[in-house]
């Protein structure tokens, strides 16, 4: 099954994360290409903190969906980082989410091309081998 995740989600789910992180000290903003890189320069305005290039000590790591955490995993050990996904597929345990998804609706965000929804899903799910 496929979800439309709409700009509208998206805004309200910047001002959640937006809210939930105003108070921390953030050394700056990183989103994971691709599908964290809208989010974060949404935050980045939304919350007057510079964008970067790569992880840093007590930055906030944002993502569009965690599904298996293989994305996630590579920055865990990064000091003092938070972790904020738009939508995740398993209850979160050490980074934080606007959305629970079910493991297997395939989630599409309003900057993706709608015409390559099912190339998208199929190339995805071949690379992580899922069925």
């Amino acid at each position: 099954m496929t979800k439309y995740f709409t700009w509208g989600e998206f805004d309200k789910s910047v001002d959640y994360i937006a809210n939930q992180c105003k108070k921390l000290k953030l050394s700056g903003i990183y989103g994971v290409p691709r599908g964290g890189l809208c989010l974060a320069v949404a935050l980045s305005h939304k919350l007057n903190v510079k964008l970067i290039e790569k992880p840093l000590k007590s930055s906030l790591i944002v993502d569009d969906v965690y599904e298996t955490g293989m994305t996630l995993s590579n920055f865990k050990n990064i000091e003092g980082v938070n972790f904020f996904v738009l939508v995740s597929k398993k209850k979160p345990i050490w980074w934080k989410t606007v959305n629970l998804s079910l493991k297997e609706e395939w989630i599409v965000f309003p900057w993706e091309n709608k015409e390559n929804e099912l190339k998208d899903e199929k190339e995805y799910k071949s690379k992580r081998r899922l069925k």
